[in-house]
């Protein structure tokens, strides 16, 4: 889980909900790239996010995206970002021997425009969380600051603002984690998508 580092957040707010990674990509301590964005878009309300090892990151993102496009063809209608976190679980169940090492993160609006986000560890076990999730190297540091600083019914402004600096308080205290942040504020009429500067050492 740390030979690439990398970490994902993901919050509720009010009727909207936002989902942020950061953009390093290193060989343990050494720095190969800062543009490796790892949250991904199912459908036009749904995202997923891919803590882990870079090869598995293209690997499930392509197996995802196989199997959200069969369930359109076969269901003729998009993909709920719960029913998506079933088949993140099963997908990773699958291969629970010799596991994907990615903790993924799901976040998304439902039909109602509810908020929905969930996690998962290795081998599928889902986490449906009300507030928030976190995920990666420097989930120990993210958890503190967004325990910190999230609050019920935040606006998609201040969710953007909520989640920012729980990333750029957590990047700081994990060195496998950083050089820029990218947010998505999903709301029921457009995904506003924004990228953070952060140090760069």
């Amino acid at each position: 889980m740390e030979y690439n580092g990398g970490s994902v957040v993901a919050m509720k707010g009010k009727n909207c909900v936002a989902i942020a990674s950061d953009l390093r990509i290193g060989n343990q301590a050494l720095l190969l790239g800062y543009n490796f964005d790892k949250v991904f878009r199912i459908t036009d309300r749904t995202y997923v996010g891919l803590p882990g090892l870079a090869t598995d990151v293209s690997t499930l993102h392509e197996r995802f995206r196989y199997r959200v496009n069969m369930y359109r063809m076969k269901e003729d209608r998009e993909i709920e970002p719960e029913t998506f976190a079933n088949l993140v679980s099963s997908t990773l169940y699958e291969r629970r021997f010799g596991p994907y090492f990615i903790e993924p993160v799901i976040a998304g609006l439902d039909s109602q425009n509810q908020p929905f986000i969930a996690g998962s560890d290795l081998i599928g076990c889902l986490n449906f969380a009300k507030d928030f999730v976190v995920s990666g190297t420097g989930s120990e540091h993210l958890f503190g600051m967004a325990e910190g600083l999230w609050e019920p019914d935040l606006e998609p402004e201040d969710l953007f603002e909520t989640i920012s600096q729980t990333m750029l308080g957590g990047l700081e205290r994990d060195a496998l984690s950083g050089m820029g942040v990218v947010v998505r504020i999903i709301t029921p009429d457009r995904v506003i998508e924004r990228t953070l500067k952060t140090r760069m050492d």
